[in-house]
C-alpha cells in the first residue's frame, strides 16, 4: 500500500489495501487480509507425522479441514501422463501443492474462481513414479469446514494439458515475484503473469484468466504503472460483472477506487468506492460495506469537505460497533478525530481520540493506541497545552519503536520537538528535531524531513543563528517544491505544511531580520523572490482544489509523458520509502536509490521542454518567481511605483521598488493590520451619514505612510496580500495629507459621507492590482504577437436564474421557486452531486436566493450601443448561458463583460465562478455556473474581462484566495486584464459607472486603467454617487500599458 494511500484512509487502511489487492476472492463479508509468504503461508503449522491417503479414480473422499492443518494424497503416475483432480470446496477455500517422486515441490495450484465451482488440479508427469498432493486452507486461521477430492481424469498427455499445467506452474512463478514485492522481482512476475494469461486465453479457463488479471493489476499496481493496472482491473471487472460474482466484482471497483485515489482523481476514486457500496449492501455483507464507507469518508477528507467525511465515517463507525469489530471501530474513532482537529473542533477531536485510545488499550492493539496518543497529543498542543500534550507523545515514542514504526518514530519525535520550542527549551527541541532527521533520511521519508528541517530552522532563529537558520529552512523549501510535483503532494497539502504561505512568511522573516544584520548583502531582494513564490504556491493550492485540467493548451503527449513520469517516480519513491523503512540490503538501497534518480532525470527534461514550448502552463505547474532585477526591468517603467505586501504573523512587510531600487519597510502583524483593514471595508460599505475619518487615514498611514515620499503621481501597482486584497486603494486618503476635520459629512443625508476630494489617492494615481509581480511577465510574453481580436464587445447580461422568471415560457405555478434559505436545493438539481456547487458557493457568499439583476440589461444595451455596429455580441435572458460563455465565437472579442452574479469565494476559492442562467426556457434547471477550472480552459482572444456583479464570501478570516483564482483565471484564459468588483455594488451604480467606463474606452480612446480611473472620480463629483460604496469596489489587475 502507498503512504499515501495509508494517510488518506488512516492506519486501519494497510489491512483494507492488502485485503483488496489480492489474487483470488472469497466469500461475500469473510475477512479478506491475505498477505502471503513463504514462512506465514497456507498450512506452514507443524503437525508432526501427517496421515496420507491415495487418490482412485472413481473413489471421492470427503474430508474436514481447519486452519493449520495440512491433508496430503498420493497417487502413481508414468511419465507423459496427465493427472485431472477436482476439489469441491463447502466453505473452505484451499490451495494444493505438487510434488514430484522425489518430493521436488513442483507449483503450487489456487482456486481462482468462486468457491461453489469445482476447483480444477492439473499435473503433467514428467517423471515416473509417486506423486503427492497436499491440501491446504488459504487462510491460516480458517475455522474447520468441508471439501471433497476426487479425480477426474488420468489420460495421455495432450497440447491443452501442457499448455494448462504450464499455466498453472508459470502462474505460481509470477505469484511469488509478487510477494517478494522488489521492484525487479515485480517485473519478473509482470512477465510471467502476462505470459500465464496468454496460456489461460489458450485453453479458455476464465478462472486462471480473472485471477491473472487481478495479479497483473496489483503488480502494474506496485510498480507505479496505474494506467496499467486501471487497464487490467477494468478487463476483470467486466468478468465479474458477466457471471455475476458480486462480490468479487465490489472488491475490483475498490482497488479501481485505490488507483484513482492514489492519481488524485478524487471524483472517479468515489464513483467507485460508492458502486462497491451499493454491492456490498445489496449482499449484506457488512463488514465489507464499513471499509467501503471508511474509503469515502477518507476521499472525502482529501478534498476538504469535512462534513461529508464525518457522516460517512459515523456510519462506517455504527456498523463497525453493531458487527463487534472492534479494530476497525477504534480506527474509525482516529480518523474521525483527525477532521475534527482538521476544522479546529479540537473538543470533539478528544472526545474520539480518547475513545479510540480506551479501545485500542481494551484490544491490546498498539497500532491503534499509538495513533490515538499521538492525536491526543496534537489537540493538547493546538489548545497551548503543551506539557499534557508532551506526556501523550512520551506514550506514543515507545509504542512507535517497539512495533518498528520508524515513520510514527520519527513523526513523534518531531512533534515533540515542536512541543520543546513552543516552550523555549531550545537544545531539548533541537535534540528531537535532530534525532528524527537521520530517521527520516534513512527511510526517505521526505515529508517528515521537511518538518524537521524547518522545526530546527526555528529553533536557530529563535537562538540568534540566523545563517544556519536560513540553510535549513532551504532544505525545507527544497524538499516541499520537488514533494508538490509529484501526485503525493495531496499528502502534503493536508499536513503540517498545509497553511498557506507558513513557511514562506517565516522564511521571508528570516531574510529580513538578515537585512537588519547586514544591509548591503541583497537579502530584502531575496525576500521579495519568496514573497513572490509564495503567492504562486497559494495559487497553486486552489487551482488542486478546483481540480482545474489547465494543461489543455500543451502538447498531450509532453502531458502524457508527464503525469506518467509522476505516477511512476511517486511509486518509486514510496517503494524506496518501505524499503528503506525495513529490513534491506545496500544493495537493494543503490538500487532503489538509483530507479528513482533516473526517473527524476527523466521528469526534469520533461518539464524543461514544456517550459520551453508551453510558458503559459509552466507559470503556473512550475512557478519560477523573477529576480529583483527581472521586476525592475521586465515589469517596471519610470513611471511606476511597485508596492508588494507581506503579512506575517509577529510582523508585515512592505517592497517599495523601481526601476533603479528596492526599499524594504517593516510593518505592524498581519492581524492588526488585517482588522484596520477589515474595518475600512465595512465602512465604505454602510449607508450612514457620517464615516469618521480616523480610521481611514489610519490605515493609509500604516500601509502608504513609509513610502510617502516615493509616491508622488506615479502609477501605484500593488500586490497585496490577504485582507488587503479586498481593500479598494482609490478610496485611502494620501498618507501625507491630513484631515482638517474630525468628521466629514455627506452632502445629502441618504449616502455615506467621504474625505475631501483632493486627498484621495485617485485623484493623483493610476491603481493596478496584481496577483504577483512575476504574473505581468508571462502576460506579456503571450501577448507579445497576437493579433487583435476582431471584434469589440461581448456582453453577456440578465440572465435566468429561476423557473418563476416572468420569462419562462411554461410557467407552472407548482414549479414556483422556494426560499433557498429553507430548501436549497429547491430549484436547481445536479444528479451528479448532493449540493450543487452553484448553491453552495451561493450560500457560502451570503446568497440564499439568485435574483435577477434587471438593471444589468441596461447595462448591457448602453455598453453594446457605445460599440460599432456589427462589432458587439449582446446575450441576453436565456442565450446568457454556459454554452456561450465557453463557446469558441467569445474569443473574436476583445472585450468580454460579464453582467451577472459573480462569486468570489474564500471560504472556498475552487468554488469561485460565474453564475449564468440556471434554467432554460421550459423552466428546466441547467448547469449555468461558470467554476473555476472550468475558466482555466476558456480559450479567450480578450484584451480585457469585465465582471460587474461580484459577490464575495470573506470567511472567518478575510483572505483573497476567490477574488485571486478567478481573476488569474481569466488572464490564464487569455485575458491580460481584468476589472471585477470587491462586493456587490448597487445596481444602478454599477450600470452608470460602466457607462462611463465603456465611453471612455470606446469612444475616447483610453486605456482601460485610465478609463476605469476617469470613470471613478467622475462618479464621485456626482453628489448620488459620491460614497466609496458606489464606485470604489472596481479594480482593475494585470497588465495596464
Amino acid at each position: 500500500m502507498s503512504l499515501s494511500l495509508l494517510l488518506l484512509l488512516g492506519s486501519d487502511a494497510t489491512a483494507r489495501a492488502f485485503s483488496v489487492l489480492v489474487a483470488r476472492y472469497p466469500l461475500p463479508g469473510a475477512k479478506l487480509l491475505r498477505q502471503e509468504t513463504e514462512n506465514q503461508g497456507p498450512g506452514t503449522k507443524d503437525q508432526g507425522p501427517t496421515e496420507v491417503r491415495e487418490l482412485v479414480p472413481g473413489v471421492p473422499i470427503e474430508r474436514e479441514l481447519a486452519g493449520g492443518e495440512t491433508h496430503t494424497y498420493r497417487i502413481t503416475l508414468a511419465s507423459g501422463q496427465c493427472l485431472h483432480v477436482v476439489i469441491d470446496q463447502q466453505g473452505i477455500e484451499v490451495v494444493v501443492t505438487l510434488f514430484e517422486p522425489d518430493s521436488q515441490k513442483i507449483t503450487k495450484v489456487w482456486s481462482m474462481g468462486r468457491m461453489e465451482e469445482p476447483m480444477p488440479v492439473y499435473l503433467v508427469a514428467e517423471k515416473s513414479g509417486e506423486h503427492r498432493l497436499e491440501v491446504s486452507p488459504h487462510e491460516a486461521k480458517a475455522p474447520p469446514a468441508r471439501y471433497r477430492i476426487r479425480i477426474e481424469d488420468v489420460r495421455d498427455t495432450t497440447q491443452q494439458d501442457k499448455k494448462r499445467f504450464a499455466a498453472e506452474r508459470i502462474f505460481e512463478e509470477g505469484r511469488q515475484g509478487r510477494i517478494q514485492g522488489t521492484a525487479e522481482s515485480l517485473r519478473k512476475a509482470n512477465e510471467k503473469f502476462e505470459e500465464a494469461l496468454t496460456l489461460w486465453r489458450a485453453v479458455g479457463f476464465r478462472a486462471g484468466e480473472t485471477g491473472t488479471l487481478n495479479n497483473l493489476g496489483i503488480v502494474n499496481y506496485s510498480l507505479g504503472e496505474n494506467q496499467k493496472a486501471l487497464e487490467y482491473w477494468g478487463q476483470l471487472l467486466l468478468f465479474r460483472r458477466a457471471e455475476g460474482n458480486r462480490g468479487a466484482e465490489a472488491d475490483t471497483l475498490d482497488n479501481i477506487g485505490l488507483v484513482y485515489y492514489y492519481m488524485g482523481e478524487y471524483q472517479r476514486a468515489l464513483d467507485c468506492f460508492s458502486q462497491a457500496l451499493s454491492v456490498w449492501r445489496a449482499m449484506g455483507s457488512r463488514w465489507a460495506e464499513s471499509y467501503s464507507l471508511n474509503s469515502i469518508g477518507g476521499t472525502y477528507y482529501a478534498l476538504g469537505q469535512y462534513e461529508k467525511s464525518l457522516d460517512y465515517h459515523n456510519q462506517a463507525l455504527q456498523l463497525r460497533r453493531a458487527l463487534g469489530d472492534r479494530f476497525g471501530e477504534a480506527g474509525t474513532l482516529n480518523l474521525m478525530g483527525r477532521v475534527h482537529l482538521s476544522v479546529g473542533e479540537k473538543e470533539k477531536a478528544l472526545e474520539y481520540y480518547e475513545q479510540a485510545l480506551r479501545l485500542g488499550r481494551a484490544i491490546g492493539n498498539r497500532v491503534r493506541e499509538a495513533d490515538a496518543l499521538r492525536g491526543i497529543g496534537k489537540v493538547h498542543q493546538g489548545l497551548g497545552e503543551v506539557q499534557k500534550a508532551l506526556e501523550y507523545y512520551d506514550q506514543a515514542l515507545p509504542l512507535a519503536r517497539a512495533r518498528g514504526d520508524r515513520r510514527g518514530e520519527a513523526s513523534t519525535l518531531t512533534s515533540i520537538g515542536e512541543a520543546y520550542y513552543s516552550l523555549g527549551e531550545y537544545e531539548k527541541a533541537l535534540s528531537y528535531y535532530g534525532e528524527a532527521l537521520p530517521l527520516c533520511r534513512a527511510m526517505a521519508d521526505r515529508s517528515v524531513e521537511a518538518v524537521a528541517l524547518a522545526g530546527i530552522a526555528r529553533v536557530e532563529r529563535a537562538r540568534g543563528n540566523l545563517t544556519e537558520a536560513r540553510a535549513q529552512i532551504e532544505a525545507a523549501l527544497t524538499i516541499i517544491e520537488s514533494l508538490r510535483s509529484s501526485v503525493a503532494s495531496q499528502e502534503l497539502r493536508t499536513s503540517y505544511f498545509a497553511s498557506k504561505g507558513n513557511h514562506y512568511g517565516f522564511y521571508t522573516d528570516l531574510l529580513m531580520r538578515l537585512h537588519q544584520r547586514q544591509p548591503s548583502a541583497g537579502h530584502e531582494a531575496v525576500a521579495l523572490q519568496a514573497s513572490e513564490r509564495a503567492r504562486a504556491r497559494s495559487l497553486l493550492e486552489t487551482l488542486a482544489e478546483a481540480r482545474a485540467n489547465i494543461g489543455q493548451s500543451v502538447d498531450p503527449s509532453l502531458l502524457e509523458r508527464e503525469r506518467t513520469l509522476q505516477q511512476q517516480l511517486n511509486a518509486k519513491e514510496q517503494r524506496r520509502m518501505q524499503l528503506l523503512s525495513g529490513k534491506h540490503t545496500e544493495e537493494q538501497a543503490t538500487v532503489a536509490e538509483k530507479e528513482v534518480r533516473e526517473l527524476l532525470t527523466q521528469y526534469q527534461e520533461v518539464q524543461a521542454q514544456i517550459r520551453v514550448k508551453s510558458p503559459r502552463y509552466a507559470a503556473l505547474t512550475q512557478p519560477q518567481p523573477l529576480s529583483l532585477r527581472e521586476i525592475q526591468q521586465q515589469v517596471l517603467d519610470d513611471d511606476t511605483l511597485l508596492l508588494e505586501y507581506a503579512l506575517g504573523e509577529g510582523r508585515s512587510f512592505l517592497w517599495a521598488v523601481t526601476p533603479s531600487s528596492i526599499t524594504s519597510y517593516e510593518l505592524p502583524k498581519r492581524k492588526e493590520i488585517e482588522d484596520a483593514a477589515q474595518r475600512v471595508y465595512n465602512m465604505f460599505l454602510t449607508e450612514e451619514d457620517v464615516i469618521k475619518p480616523e480610521p481611514v487615514l489610519a490605515l493609509s498611514r500604516m500601509l502608504l505612510g513609509p513610502v510617502a515620499d516615493q509616491l508622488g503621481k506615479k502609477r501605484l501597482v500593488i500586490v497585496a496580500d490577504g485582507a488587503l486584497q479586498y481593500l479598494p486603494f482609490a478610496a485611502l486618503p494620501a498618507p501625507g495629507v491630513r484631515s482638517q476635520k474630525s468628521e466629514v459629512r455627506s452632502e445629502t443625508p441618504h449616502h455615506a459621507s467621504r474625505i475631501t476630494h483632493h486627498e484621495l489617492l485617485i485623484v493623483d494615481h493610476e491603481i493596478i492590482a496584481l496577483p504577483s509581480a512575476s504574473v505581468l511577465v508571462v502576460l506579456r510574453k503571450e501577448l507579445a504577437g497576437r493579433a487583435p481580436a476582431a471584434k469589440r464587445v461581448a456582453v453577456l447580461a440578465d440572465p435566468v436564474f429561476q423557473n418563476d422568471d416572468l420569462r419562462v415560457k411554461t410557467r407552472d405555478p407548482r414549479l414556483k421557486t422556494q426560499d433557498h434559505s429553507s430548501n436549497p436545493q429547491s430549484t436547481i438539481r445536479n444528479p451528479q452531486s448532493e449540493e450543487p456547487a452553484v448553491l453552495r458557493s451561493g450560500r457560502e457568499t451570503g446568497m440564499l436566493r439568485f435574483d435577477r439583476l434587471p438593471l444589468s440589461r441596461i447595462e448591457a444595451n448602453e455598453i453594446a450601443a457605445l460599440a460599432p455596429k456589427g462589432q458587439q455580441l449582446k446575450a441576453l435572458d436565456f442565450q446568457a448561458n454556459r454554452a456561450t460563455a465557453t463557446s469558441p465565437e467569445l474569443s473574436r472579442y476583445r472585450i468580454v463583460h460579464f453582467a451577472t452574479h459573480g462569486l468570489l469565494n474564500n471560504v472556498h476559492p475552487e468554488l469561485s465562478g460565474v453564475v449564468l442562467s440556471l434554467v432554460d426556457e421550459q423552466g428546466q434547471p441547467q448547469d449555468g455556473f461558470l467554476r473555476l477550472h472550468e475558466i482555466y480552459n476558456l480559450s479567450l482572444g480578450a484584451d480585457l474581462v469585465v465582471l460587474s456583479a461580484c459577490q464575495t464570501a470573506l470567511g472567518k478570516e478575510m483572505k483573497g484566495e476567490g477574488l485571486v483564482g478567478l481573476s488569474r483565471g481569466f488572464m490564464y484564459a487569455g485575458a491580460p486584464r481584468v476589472v471585477a468588483s470587491l462586493w456587490k455594488v448597487d445596481d444602478e451604480a454599477t450600470a452608470e459607472l460602466m457607462k462611463r467606463f465603456y465611453r471612455g474606452m470606446l469612444k475616447e480612446s483610453l486605456r482601460p486603467a485610465p478609463a476605469l480611473r476617469a470613470a471613478q472620480i467622475s462618479m464621485r463629483q456626482v453628489k448620488r454617487w459620491r460614497s466609496p460604496r458606489f464606485w470604489a469596489g472596481f479594480v482593475l489587475q494585470g497588465e495596464w500599458q
